[in-house]
C-alpha cells in the first residue's frame, strides 16, 4: 500500500483563500450583472455571452477545469434561463471542499 496522497487530492487541490475569495467574487459579480442584462432583451444577451466567456476564463484559471462550469456556460446562452444565479451554483460546486489544506504543526527545537 502507498503512503503517498491519494488520487482525489491530486484531481482536486486545495486553493488559496485568495482564489477563493476571488472566485466567489467573480462568480456574483458576472450573475449581478447579467441577471438585470438578461431582462434588457436581446441586447443584454450579447453582453451576457461575452461576460459569459470572460466568467468560465477566469474561473478557470482560477479554480481549474471542474464538469459545473460546463452546464453554467451551456445554460447561460438560453434567454430567460440565464437569470439564475448559475456561475455562482458552479463556483459553489467547485470549491466545495478544497478550502485551504492544513499546515502541518511546526517543530520547535
Amino acid at each position: 500500500m502507498s503512503t503517498g496522497p491519494g488520487p482525489k487530492s491530486l484531481l482536486r487541490p486545495a486553493l488559496s483563500r485568495t482564489r477563493l475569495r476571488l472566485a466567489w467574487a467573480v462568480a456574483l459579480a458576472v450573475d449581478a450583472i447579467q441577471i438585470p442584462a438578461a431582462a434588457a432583451g436581446p441586447l443584454g444577451w450579447f453582453m451576457d455571452a461575452g461576460l459569459d466567456l470572460i466568467a468560465m476564463a477566469v474561473l478557470w484559471a482560477l479554480l481549474g477545469f471542474h464538469w459545473a462550469f460546463l452546464p453554467s456556460f451551456l445554460t447561460e446562452a438560453v434567454p430567460y434561463l440565464n437569470m439564475a444565479p448559475l456561475w455562482t451554483l458552479a463556483v459553489a460546486l467547485a470549491t466545495r471542499g478544497r478550502g485551504e489544506a492544513p499546515q502541518p504543526p511546526k517543530v520547535i527545537s
